[in-house]
């Protein structure tokens, strides 16, 4: 079974290095540098997952999420918010328009992603973390 994970983030750097992290685990990528391509990629993909950064120009993560979770065709995708700010508040309003978990841009939010999708049985127990 293949995994496609669909990645939103306006930083082409960011996006890339989660992708290739992402991808040594097997783990098909898509991107998307906005919102609006996101919600495009999300429907014609249908991705397993979706990685959402919170802070984007034009409709932030938080916009993106509520309309995918409005949508029949994308309201069951699990959503992941990731963000740089570690605020309780933000973590909340995340939930709130339905993400699973909000993960922090650090070191280890690749392997906290991994985990999530671990536990959504998306991935095999003994995929080794990066």
């Amino acid at each position: 079974m293949t995994v496609t994970v669909l990645i939103v983030e306006d930083s082409p750097t960011q996006a890339q290095s989660l992708a290739s992290k992402l991808q040594e685990h097997q783990i098909e990528v898509l991107i998307a540098k906005d919102g609006n391509e996101g919600l495009r990629l999300a429907v014609e993909h249908t991705p397993d997952a979706i990685v959402l950064d919170v802070n984007m120009p034009k409709m932030d993560g938080y916009q993106v999420c509520r309309r995918l979770k409005r949508n029949a065709m994308t309201a069951d995708i699990p959503v992941f918010m990731l963000t740089a700010a570690d605020d309780p508040d933000n973590t909340m309003k995340g939930f709130e328009v339905g993400a699973e978990d909000f993960i922090p841009k650090d070191i280890y939010a690749t392997s906290h992603l991994l985990e999530n999708l671990r536990s959504l049985n998306l991935l095999p127990s003994q995929a080794a973390d990066v």
